[in-house]
């Protein structure tokens, strides 16, 4: 029996997914588990793997061809057999990893509290109608189906969605073609008269063209916009003596150079100290639900990773069992693949406490703004040399600066303060390799 290919799902919000490049050629014999495909997703290009043994055939899609979710693009089929001529997928072959279902689940819950009550389609387009004051001048508003995420969008953009026509299944309008329409317009020439052009608001402005996000960009911007007015947030800062960070960070260069090939951070020595912290703080490793409070067993900790015009984080699973050697080597990993654009599901999802570090670009603190549904995340700034009290005299000191930003419906101003007084401590002690 022949299995269909199809566009996957990969996220909860996603509606189309864009072919970066078929890792197998066309008549090629294709094994269960292998990778068939990557795709490129809102936060990641990601490798899809076939669910069964066959003959890659009838294939439909190119590498940058943007496929709803669902269509069929090639077929796996036995020797001897033709691939059927329905375009309906009977058994998909991008097989979904429980990382990948939780990843999905994070993106969801940006994107619902901003999307809004989900319609049905005729609820949709009657919607799309009154908010273009229902006179009937538009037709294709009343009538064509829109996505949530495309309808969010389209007021983020101030795009009409009247004049936009959809390339979706039936017509529907999804997101790809509202950030089309709202491209367009940008793109449209300048239209200032010279009596704008000289007017003292306009001059002031300095306002020369508007670039548009990446995809990851958007994504990054809805979800801390999310976070940022839905979260309650505090903060908590401490000033920690980072002699002990140093001297661990030393004592163990050359010693994971030899056994890792690579050498350890501050960050992989930090990574360490916190989930060490968060076991004795579970309160901390937790997150917020409509249920109430979800604490984890797993200790899973993200790391803010920079790359073109956006951030993501990768995640290091079990660090708190994971020795600061294995840390480096994922941390590596993962900051190698976040720069090429290859993160997979599982590299960004479950994550359950964030690292921001920026002391590598000499920021003496500041504060991050919550990865939801995580419940707080730490903000790492550089270590700089501080005339500081000791003992009761004046001594210059390696001194680091850690803020703690809390969601305070799951941690308290005490429990905060706990556990940035044990991390301090923790940063003190020796730390296995």
């Amino acid at each position: 029996m022949a299995i269909s290919v199809v566009m996957p799902a990969l996220e909860m919000a996603q509606e189309t997914g864009k072919l970066v490049s078929w890792l197998k050629r066309e008549g090629e014999q294709v094994r269960k588990g292998e990778m068939l495909l990557e795709v490129e997703t809102d936060k990641a290009v990601v490798e899809v793997e076939a669910a069964g043994d066959g003959i890659l055939a009838a294939v439909t899609a190119k590498p940058g061809d943007v496929i709803p979710v669902g269509h069929t693009i090639a077929w796996l089929v036995r020797p001897g057999e033709a691939p059927p001529a329905a375009s309906q997928p009977s058994a998909p072959t991008a097989r979904r990893t429980d990382a990948a279902r939780g990843a999905a689940a994070e993106i969801t819950g940006a994107s619902s509290a901003a999307a809004g009550r989900v319609l049905s389609p005729s609820h949709e387009a009657s919607a799309d109608h009154r908010s273009l004051g229902g006179g009937g001048s538009e037709p294709a508003a009343s009538t064509a189906r829109i996505s949530p995420k495309a309808r969010r969008l389209a007021q983020e953009h101030g795009v009409d969605l009247g004049r936009v026509k959809g390339s979706g299944p039936g017509g529907e309008i999804l997101a790809d073609d509202i950030l089309a329409a709202a491209k367009e317009v940008r793109l449209k020439p300048d239209t200032t008269t010279s009596e704008q052009a000289a007017s003292p608001a306009y001059v002031a402005s300095g306002f020369s063209r508007t670039e548009a996000p990446s995809t990851v960009g958007r994504l990054m911007a809805e979800r801390t916009t999310q976070s940022w007015t839905t979260v309650p947030h505090f903060f908590v800062t401490r000033e920690v003596d980072a002699a002990a960070l140093n001297a661990t960070r030393e004592a163990l260069l050359q010693k994971i150079e030899q056994s890792h090939g690579l050498k350890v951070t501050h960050t992989d020595v930090l990574v360490s100290a916190v989930a060490r912290t968060l076991e004795a703080h579970p309160r901390v490793n937790a997150s917020w639900s409509s249920e109430g409070i979800a604490v984890h067993r797993e200790i899973n900790v993200a790391l803010a990773l920079a790359v073109e015009n956006a951030v993501v984080t990768g995640v290091i699973r079990g660090a708190d069992a994971a020795s600061i050697g294995d840390i480096a080597v994922r941390r590596r990993d993962l900051t190698e693949r976040a720069r090429a654009g290859r993160l997979h599901p599982d590299d960004i999802a479950g994550a359950t406490f964030t690292i921001s570090n920026l002391g590598m670009y000499g920021v003496d603190g500041f504060t991050a703004i919550i990865v939801p549904p995580q419940a707080a995340i730490l903000a790492v700034g550089a270590i700089a040399d501080r005339v500081v009290a000791v003992e009761g005299r004046p001594a210059v000191r390696p001194m680091v600066t850690l803020t703690l930003s809390c969601d305070h419906r799951v941690i308290d101003g005490a429990r905060a303060a706990e556990f940035m007084r044990d991390l301090a401590a923790a940063l003190q002690e020796p730390i296995r390799s």
